[in-house]
Formats: structure tokens, sequence, C-alpha cells
């Protein structure tokens, strides 16, 4: 009899054996799926990250090389079906150029979202490949600001959310210090107008002559400031004053970003 009971269990055990050995097999396929997804979403970022680079060059500009990342998951099923739910690229310490002036930008970040691209263009380098809509956000120094403006002196900075200057000033023979803010408004072709008002000075005469110049000055800085030209036909929808510089955000739709600059 218990040669009977111990035959009967032999089998349960071999299958034990069997669906260990299976599931153990199904996790080392899975895992090298997964390592080859990751292997193909880092070539992909690497040749998104030359071609950015190349624009950038392309455009006269200078930056540290791209953060290109590419998302969803798995990439290869994007890759099967020519579509890709978002590519990230940052830019570091971008230079600019605009009307002969070095133009800083910190930080450039563009996030590109439902980009079609067809396994043939992938393979082949030939046709467009295209994103639904692309959101840009940069941020360009004060002193960059400040130098176009070309004002001696001239600071300018961020204060409860207001774009803030503080520049020297000669009024009736004495050196004064005027303060103030700036309303910022988009404007055409993608300048950023400055419109200074209500500026003050500690120790201001109580002159109509000393308030006019005053006022001359303020509408001396209040002028258009145009921006480098954006990467992937961005067009600017805002800006706002942030402890770090202006923060400019733009967007653009159906953009091809293998062909922008």
């Amino acid at each position: 009899m218990e040669h009977e009971q111990t035959y009967g269990r032999r089998p349960r055990r071999r299958g034990r054996k069997i669906l260990i050995g299976f599931g153990v097999l199904l996790l080392v396929f899975v895992c090298l799926v997964v390592v080859a997804d990751r292997v193909a979403v880092s070539v992909a970022e690497r040749a998104i990250a030359d071609e950015v680079s190349q624009q950038v060059t392309q455009q006269g500009a200078q930056s540290a090389p791209p953060e290109v990342e590419v998302g969803g998951f798995p990439f290869l099923t994007q890759v099967l079906d020519g579509r890709y739910e978002r590519i990230s690229i940052k830019l570091r310490d971008v230079q600019g150029s605009v009307q002969g002036e070095a133009v800083a930008l910190p930080s450039l970040n563009v996030d590109a979202r439902n980009v079609r691209a067809s396994l043939d263009t992938l393979r082949s380098g030939q046709g467009d490949v295209v994103a639904e809509t692309v959101k840009g956000t940069g941020t360009i120094s004060y002193q960059s600001v400040a130098d176009l403006l070309n004002r001696e002196g001239l600071v300018l900075g961020e204060r409860d959310g207001k774009l803030a200057v503080t520049a020297p000033v000669d009024i009736l023979g004495q050196r004064l210090t005027v303060t103030g803010t700036a309303d910022i408004v988009v404007g055409e072709q993608g300048r950023i107008a400055l419109k200074f008002n209500n500026l003050n000075a500690e120790g201001l005469p109580d002159a109509p002559l000393a308030r006019t110049l005053v006022n001359n000055f303020a509408r001396s800085i209040s002028v258009d400031v145009p921006l480098p030209d954006l990467p992937f036909g961005l067009s600017v929808r805002e800006v706002l004053p942030r402890p770090e510089g202006l923060t400019v955000t733009a967007d653009a739709r159906d953009v091809p970003i293998n062909a922008a600059g």
C-alpha cells in the first residue's frame, strides 16, 4: 500500500517541476524582451540627440549635449505602430544671437506628444517624423535682457511675480536709483514687449521736470525684446518672471521634428 501511495505522488512532483521550469523560462523571456526594449530606446534617444545637436548648430546657436527621453512602454510596440506617446528634449546652457547680442537660455525643455513615424521612415531616414503637439518651456537670463536694453547699471529681476527694474539715473544734477516694475506682453514675431510704469526714485525732487525725466526713462526702456529663433516652429504664448529668469512658454502643432530649424 505504501508503495502505491509513493508511486501515486511522483507525477505531481514532476508536474510542479515542469511548471516551475516553465515559469523560469517565461521570466527569462520577459527579462530579455524588457532589456531589448530598453536597448532600442537608448539607441533611439542617442539618434534623436545627435539630430537635435545638428539643428542647434545649424541655427548658429550652442548648447550642452541634448538630453532625450522617449516615453511610453513598451517602446518596440510603438515602433511597430508608428506612433510614440512622448519625446522629451532638454537643452541646457543655450546661447543664441539676437541683433548681434548673445542671449542666454539656461534651460530649454521641449515636449513632443503623439509623434508619428513609420517604420520605413526610421529605417530609411526618408520622410517626416511629425509631432501632433509640441510644447517648449525656456528660461532667459535677466542679464541677457538687460544687455539688450543697453542701459549702464540696469538690473532686472523678479519681485512679487512681476518683472522688477533697478537703474541709476541722473535727474537734475543728482544720481538717483530708479526702481519699479513692468508689464510683459507677448508681441508679434516672438517679441516680448516690456512696458515699465510707475517708476520711482528715493529722494526725487518735488518738481514736475523731475517726474517727467523719470517717465521719459521708463519709456526709453519700454521696448520690444526679440527672442532668438526657437526650434520646431514654436510660437511664444506666455512669458512669466521667475527668480531664475523670464520663463517663456511656446507651442506648435503638426510639427516635422526631424526637419526643424
